[in-house]
Order: C-alpha cells, then structure tokens, then sequence
C-alpha cells in the first residue's frame, strides 16, 4: 500500500471540500510517488532537484514505473518539472490499477437520452486496502492530510496539527501546493478566455 492509492482510496471515499479536479489529482499523486520514493531511499532531494539513487525494482508496479522514469543526469530534474511530466493522466492509471486490484467496482446506470453512453459510477469494495488508508486518514497522518486539502477533499490542516518533519517531504508537499495553484489559475484565465470569446460572438 502506498501514499498514492491511500489519496486516491481516500479521493473516492470521502465527501470532498470542493469538487476534486482530476487535473490536481494527478498532480498531487505524483508528489505522493516522490514522498514514497523518498521514504524507500529510491531518490534524495538536492534543493528542489531529484537525484535518483542505485536502480532496483520495487513491488508497487506503478510506483517502480515511477523510479525507472527517474532523469539521471545532471543538473537533475526539478520536483514541480517531475510533478507536470509524471502527473498527466496519473489519476486515470492509478484508478485503473485499483480496478484491475479488485479494489473498485464501476456501477453502470442506465441510459440516459442526453447521452450516448451510460454513466459509470466507481464505488470502493471493503478491502484491506481501504481500511489501511482510512487508518490513515482518520488518525489525521499529516502527509496524507497536506496532500488530501492540496486538492481539495478537506480543509489545510492547523498549525497545531501534527507537521512533516523530514526537509525533503515538505520540499515535495510545498511543490505540490503550488502546481495546483498554478493549474488553477490556468483553469480560471482559459474561462476568462472563453467567456470573452463567447460575448464577442454575441455581440456583448
């Protein structure tokens, strides 16, 4: 079990802040990846700049895709650089992988006249998986909870909540807050963009 599937598990398990945008998502994963490979000493962190350790496989497929896609040449890879190249698309493989797991189940509803397709709704199974990560969750783990408010689903933690300790993690975390603010921003400009579009065919 890994940071990456206990905020996805916990993505699809909890009511959500705000509406959670698959974008961020990604994003938020790919810290989460680096966080782990941090912890397995697959990678240190000089600065902001990911230097990868000696190659091994490890038993998350995802995650050892993750280390194998590691730059290792100098001057290295910046963490919020890896972040945009890893993430694209992230949440859509991880939620794949749960599902080829056993770990959720896609309910069909029925069809709807608006539609060309039936909507699929994902719904978690009880699995050990889910209860690590609402463990996880509910004992407020502070890595689990940064990541989990960077995208939306609670509220940024206190400051008299329990801190992330390690330089490195918090380097990751701090990057990862700050891509989503970034993609966010770039959500709001392209609205800004297409409503101007909009009123100029309308003649406003």
């Amino acid at each position: 079990m890994t940071t990456p599937q206990d905020l996805l598990i916990v993505a699809l398990d909890v009511e959500p802040s705000r509406p959670v945008e698959q974008g961020d998502l990604s994003l938020a994963l790919a810290g989460a990846e680096l966080i782990d490979l941090i912890d397995t000493q697959a990678l240190t962190l000089d600065d902001d700049r990911i230097v990868p350790t000696a190659r091994w496989t490890l038993a998350d497929r995802l995650l050892d895709e993750a280390a194998s896609s590691l730059v290792r040449q100098m001057p290295y890879e910046s963490v919020e650089d890896w972040m945009w190249r890893r993430g694209r698309g992230l949440s859509s493989a991880y939620l794949a992988a749960l599902e080829t797991e056993g770990q959720v189940t896609r309910q069909h509803g029925r069809w709807s006249p608006a539609r060309t397709a039936r909507t699929a709704r994902t719904t978690l199974v009880d699995s050990p998986a889910r209860r690590h990560a609402a463990d996880r969750w509910t004992s407020g783990e502070p890595v689990l909870a940064v990541l989990a408010a960077a995208v939306g689903i609670r509220e940024m933690p206190a400051e008299d909540s329990p801190s992330v300790v390690d330089d490195a993690v918090e380097t990751v975390l701090a990057a990862v807050n700050n891509a989503v603010m970034e993609l966010d921003a770039v959500r709001q400009r392209r609205a800004i963009e297409d409503a101007a579009f909009d009123n100029i065919w309308r003649g406003d």
